[in-house]
Order: C-alpha cells, then structure tokens, then sequence
C-alpha cells in the first residue's frame, strides 16, 4: 500500500495574537482609559487580530520609562507571547522620541510589530518604516543638542571664572591629626568627621606636606 504524503495547507491564516497598551496620567482627572481600550478592541477586531491581553497603567506619566504595566507588557514581548502592539497614541507609549525609538527597536529585534491608531502608523507597512527610520535621526539630532548645550554651558562657566566640578569638602587637618595622635584608626576619624576615608587620609597628608622645613645649621668642627 503506498504511503500517503500529507500536506499542511500554507493558506490556512495564523492567528494574531495583540497587545494592548494604555495609560492615563491621573486618576481623579476625569481620565478614562476605557476609551482608549474600547477603540483599539474594536480596531483589533476588524483585524481579525486576537487580543493576548491589555495592560493599563493609571496615574502614570509618560515621562516615566518604567510603569509596572509597561515592563509586564515588554517582559511578554521577550517571551513572545504575541506579535503586535497596539496603543491609541505614541504619547500613551512614550513621551520622550529617545524612549519610544528604544522600545521600536526593541520590538523590531522581536519580530513584534507596533501599531499608533491616530497616527495611522504601522511599522510593518512602508510608511510605518520610513517613520520609524525618521524618528531614530530625531533622537540622534535630540542627543546631539543636549551635548552641545552642555559644551556651552561648560565654556562660558569657564569664560566668566566659574571653578567646575564637585566642590571640596573643608577638612580640619588640625582635627584630623589629633585624633591620630588619640590612637583613632582613619575609618574611625572618617565617620567623626562624615567624609571617606581617602579624603581624610589626603588631608593628612597635604598638612604633612606643608609641614615647614626646619633650617639647616652648619655646625663648624
């Protein structure tokens, strides 16, 4: 009897598992994140999508980068649990371009791909591409401007006189050496005085060194 091949059929559509991420800054602001759910449901629907599960962070700011809503959805991610991500708007994701351009690339690396409902933008289609391409170059000129005004700052700070850097901490060397001559080890006189111990073992030592030199006498034979 001859064995008998059988086929998967390639044509039979895969199922689209989607996530859905939502957020609202406040709690007693009237915000609802109902309304944003009840859209990207539906839109999910009309997809044909099948909704893995939603995650809603309330009373968080997008300026955070860490929401526990949002890790439990990027820890999914990592575990392949769906392949989409779904958000009402790129500022209920991630307020900063820098944050939102770390997470696509993320999700770029995973083969999940990310859907914007207002801004229409899916990063599987072209235009979707082209955006993501647009925002890496906003965030590169972004990190290149925050350098410059640095630069700037410290080069007038210089020009007008200003002493750069950490200030230094005032430490009695007089203190210092008395404690030592009480028979304190230098991590004792470190917490006396609330400073490390390197800076109290460096104290010491620049008194040491400006300790003056006693003349020399010639003593004639």
């Amino acid at each position: 009897m001859a064995s008998r091949i059988v086929r998967q059929d390639s044509s039979i559509p895969t199922t689209v598992r989607a996530a859905i991420y939502a957020r609202v800054s406040t709690l007693n602001g009237g915000q609802d994140p109902s309304m944003q759910t009840r859209e990207l449901e539906e839109y999910c629907r009309r997809r044909g999508w099948q909704v893995h599960s939603v995650y809603v962070d309330n009373g968080f700011s997008g300026k955070k980068d860490s929401r526990p809503q949002l890790n439990r959805m990027m820890q999914d991610a990592h575990e392949r649990r769906f392949s989409v991500v779904v958000v009402w708007r790129f500022d209920r994701f991630a307020r900063s371009v820098s944050h939102l351009l770390r997470a696509l690339e993320t999700f770029n690396a995973l083969g999940v791909q990310f859907v914007s409902l207002s801004e229409q933008v899916d990063t599987n289609t072209p235009t979707g591409k082209m955006v993501f391409t647009v925002l890496g170059a906003v965030a590169e000129l972004e990190r290149n401007l925050i350098v410059e005004r640095v630069r700037a700052g410290l080069r007038h700070a210089r020009a007008k006189g200003k002493r750069l850097g950490r200030p230094k901490k005032s430490v009695d060397a007089v203190r210092i050496a008395l404690l030592r001559t009480a028979g304190d080890s230098w991590r004792t006189i470190s917490r006396k005085m609330g400073v490390s111990v390197g800076t109290v073992f460096a104290a010491a030592q620049r008194d040491h060194e400006q300790e003056p030199v006693p003349p020399f006498v010639a003593v004639s034979d």
